[in-house]
């Protein structure tokens, strides 16, 4: 008997490592993912198969000569690939069968995804111009190449200290800020690229251009200077060659940047690009340039760089997102003009102008405006003469620039020099970042809960830089603790959130020291004085960031690759236990940042024990626990057990105040913050006899903690029944909160709640998820979505709420509208996942209300279930309603008198 096919269920975006199409996956264990299409409630995939095959004419013939998994039971989220060992660099193709309840059967488009260069699979050297070099240096490249046969495939992997850009027979390859921040002793990242269709039968030109930073800066590992560059080429013969980056190639011996320019900033993150564009000689990128112009690169060095281990950089590349033309602003005259892109964007301006052979045009970046007019001389708080770049123009009728080799940060841009007034359309702003998509979404009735959701996704979109930064003008540097809460937005709004993520994972295991602990933030020039301090808190958020990652993907390999660096790490605060009190001591050194709160925390950190911190030690330990039983280690997760009894006990017994009912900022201290005892409340630390009393308390403070506590008083009150009280925190729009941002003009989200420093932190704009998680109602209820918690919460005044999120099982979607007497609800629960929705009853309806799904009765007043639908069970209507639902499109609407 044929199986049966139906169109309304199909397979679709197809992944590899979590990656579609990827061009160089390098990974010993590829896993493979799908998402399911249904349109008929309650269905859901059964069975599958995998097949993979060297080409896809043999998939499309059924053979699949690598790996065929056979038809298997089940609708896990990813399957390890088990075929035939696959060698480097080879484009492999694959497609999925998936049959659903009723045996239908669907088959995936056939998807590609290409591998990667192994370590012994490199043939090229690194190489660097023949000069010594400098901080902020630049080299230019070029090698010629001829090809005498039709080629079916050209790919180019390359890699560069510390940035480069790729260019064949004169047009761009790949993105920006290539290739991310890495420790480059432990793994430096290439990329990968398909030029097949910039090649042609004859002569050809591979150029780049390299910028080599040197400077121990905050962001990024010293290391010797170079290029890496390796071309695979396949001929329609069945023939290959190759081209790879050694001697033969060539440097410009003049070079329109200029070498060893000023950092633009105290942290020696970028330099300024001074560009001359008469030095650049016409044609370097094409075919039969004249070699009049170049020397012979030269190999750098055998010792460091060549030893480098290679792997393909996963996370996705810098990529421009969008153009801003911006509006004239403040200083408008001949040779100074002001623009205003109308909000801070990470990227750069790019300028279109008349060219005037030897005028210097500059353009300096800040977020703000003197008095008069004018551009502010600083990076946020820190003063810097040095936030500029400079174009010295050639002198043709129409020459356009951008210094793109680096991300600023900034609204304004002031430029000078130009002998001429410009219009906004010749100073484009370029908003760049990585590539992430944003696939969640939020809009609702309210114009300010709009507004704080913008600008809590454009401050995260600011700050994905090649790593997730903390902010990306000042620093751009990634802090664990930063990252652990950007996770919230970023894992409920962007597709390419989990490489991002896992990248911050293994450049803090990549970075950890001897004694277990993490560097403040990293990558970074650790050994230079002022960016080799220690925040102990921050070690724990490795943990809390491992888990949160965990339960989002349900990747076990994600455990098994962390567990150890995270393991190491809270053993050395468990070997510091004070051996009278089971507490955990402070840091007793001066150069050491204790951070409870953040930022200008009001919390007592004066005591030998502070509370926050023993708090987040306890909870650490139970996030332990809970890996090492995921990864059946059962001697480490009753170990944990044990600590973790023993230090809440300490806790309470030395930290807690019974009679206050409230919790010691630090040991022997009179004060009581609200953060203290917010932290105590979530992590399972209060007295259960207690509990009524302490959340009484954290209610009557409103929001007295600072953006790193107020997550977790947000949470708090959501989880506790105290929505209201949550609400009007995240909608006032007085001091402090995110609203007062909003009202003062803000368009990003500020450091803090105060008006000073950075206003584009991205650490403080989880509200994003908030919203989507409780005001709409979309809850994660079980590791990787298989179940989840619809829960809408309806604030008084607001007519609608829509919000989606995407994930490993499909897009979830939530609509609620509200209106006097009744209450409508669209869900999209996708296939093999199940949700449980609770419907609130209103006070004044309780005794004459009636639910319906799709104008048929579900429930009412009366207790009596009229609903014979078999995805929806009823299982309460006393104070609310609760029923759980199977996947599919439901339309419920709850009407009462």
């Amino acid at each position: 008997m044929a199986t049966k096919m139906n169109s309304s269920y199909n397979v679709y975006d197809l992944r590899v490592n979590e990656l579609e199409t990827p061009l160089g996956i390098d990974d010993d264990k590829l896993f493979f993912s799908w998402k399911i299409g249904a349109a008929d409630r309650g269905d859901k995939q059964t069975h599958y198969r995998i097949s993979v095959a060297s080409s896809d004419k043999l998939l499309r013939d059924g053979v699949a000569d690598l790996w065929d998994s056979g038809k298997l039971a089940g609708s896990p989220l990813r399957v390890l690939y088990k075929g035939a060992l696959l060698s480097g660099s080879v484009r492999y193709w694959w497609k999925v069968e998936s049959w659903n309840t009723g045996g239908t059967l669907s088959d995936s488009p056939i998807a590609y995804f290409d591998s990667g260069l192994r370590q012994d699979e490199w043939k090229a050297s690194w190489i660097w111009k023949a000069e010594e070099p400098q901080v902020n240096d630049y080299a230019y490249f070029r090698k010629e190449t001829e090809l005498h046969k039709p080629v079916s495939s050209a790919k180019i992997y390359v890699s560069a200290h510390n940035r480069y850009q790729l260019f064949v027979n004169g047009t761009k390859v790949g993105g920006c800020g290539s290739p991310a921040p890495s420790h480059p002793r432990k793994r430096k990242y290439y990329l990968a690229y398909d030029v097949t269709g910039l090649l042609s039968n004859g002569r050809n030109c591979l150029s780049a251009i390299v910028h080599y930073l040197g400077g121990d800066g905050q962001n990024y590992v010293n290391g010797l200077p170079g290029l890496l560059l390796q071309m695979e080429i396949r001929y329609t013969d069945g023939t290959c060659d190759h081209v790879v980056s050694d001697p033969s190639w060539e440097t410009l011996d003049v070079i329109p940047h200029a070498i060893g320019t000023p950092f633009q900033q105290f942290r020696r993150l970028s330099a300024i690009e001074d560009y001359d564009a008469a030095k650049l000689p016409a044609g370097w990128m094409n075919a039969g340039f004249p070699s009049g112009y170049t020397s012979v690169a030269v190999i750098a060095s055998e010792l460091e760089s060549q030893a480098w281990t290679l792997k393909w950089q996963q996370m996705p590349e810098g990529a421009e997102e969008r153009t801003i033309i911006p509006a004239a602003t403040g200083i408008q005259e001949v040779g100074c003009q002001v623009f205003d892109a109308g909000l801070i964007v990470s990227g750069w301006p790019r300028i279109s102008l008349k060219g005037i052979p030897g005028c210097t045009v500059q353009m300096r970046y800040s977020e703000d405006l003197d008095e008069a007019g004018y551009v502010k001389h600083n990076v946020t708080n820190e003063l810097s003469e040095f936030y500029y770049d400079s174009y010295t123009m050639h002198g043709s009728d129409s020459e356009t620039w951008a210094p793109d080799f680096s991300y600023k940060a900034f609204r304004y841009v002031e430029i000078t020099g130009y002998p001429g007034l410009l219009t906004a359309e010749q100073v484009v702003i370029v908003s760049a970042h990585t590539a992430i998509v944003q696939e969640g979404s939020f809009h609702s009735s309210d114009d300010l809960l709009n507004r704080i959701y913008e600008a809590c996704i454009q401050t995260q979109k600011n700050n994905t830089l090649g790593l997730l930064a903390d902010c990306p003008h000042r620093e751009q540097a990634q802090f664990l603790a930063d990252a652990d809460l950007q996770a919230e937005t970023l894992l409920y709004h962007f597709g390419e959130a989990y490489p991002v993520l896992d990248k911050v994972l293994s450049d803090f295991a990549d970075s950890q020291l001897e004694n277990g602990t993490f560097p403040w933030v990293f990558p970074s020039g650790f050994d230079y004085p002022g960016f080799s301090g220690w925040i102990p808190e921050w070690d724990l958020h490795y943990c809390t960031l491992l888990w949160k990652l965990y339960e989002w993907s349900h990747q076990l390999q994600l455990l098994q690759t962390y567990y150890v660096p995270a393991k190491r790490m809270l053993d050395f605060y468990l070997d510091r236990a004070d051996p009278e009190l089971g507490l955990i001591p402070k840091s007793t050194q001066s150069s050491d940042w204790h951070i409870s709160d953040h930022p200008y925390q009001n919390i007592d950190q004066n005591g030998r024990f502070l509370t926050v911190q023993n708090i987040k030690i306890k909870h650490v330990i139970d996030l332990m626990g809970k890996m090492a039983t995921e990864l059946g280690y059962e001697y480490d997760a009753a170990y944990m057990h044990r600590r973790s009894l023993l230090l809440q006990q300490a806790i309470v017994t030395h930290l807690y105040d019974p009679v206050r009912k409230r919790f010691a900022d630090c040991y022997l201290s009179e004060q009581s913050h609200q953060g203290t005892n917010v932290v105590a409340y979530q992590y399972g630390i209060v007295p259960p006899e207690h509990k009524e009393e302490v959340l009484a308390h954290i209610k009557s403070e409103g929001l007295d903690c600072r953006t790193l506590l107020a997550l977790n008083l947000l949470r708090v009150l959501f989880d506790n029944g105290a929505e209201d009280e949550a609400y009007r925190l995240i909608h006032k729009r007085d001091y402090p909160g995110w609203g007062y941002m909003i009202e003062q003009g803000a368009r990003t989200i500020w450091e803090g709640f105060n008006d000073i420093e950075s206003h584009c932190h991205a650490w403080n704009a989880y509200p994003a998820r908030l919203l989507v998680e409780y005001l709409v109602g979309i809850r994660m209820a079980s590791p990787g979505w298989d179940s989840m918690l619809i829960k809408p919460y309806v604030p008084e005044g607001i007519t609608f709420m829509e919000g989606s999120v995407v994930t490993g099982r499909g897009r979830v979607y939530v609509r609620w509208e509200a209106a006097a007497g009744s209450l409508l609800l669209d869900v999209e629960i996708p296939p093999n996942a199940t949700a449980d929705a609770i419907f609130p009853l209103p006070s004044d309806g309780r005794n004459s209300w009636i639910l319906t799904e799709s104008g048929r009765v579900i429930c009412s007043a009366n207790g009596a279930s009229h609903s014979n639908e078999p995805f929806i069970e009823v299982r309460d209507i006393s104070d609310k309603i609760v029923f759980g639902l199977e996947s599919g499109s439901y339309r419920f609407a709850l009407q009462w008198k």
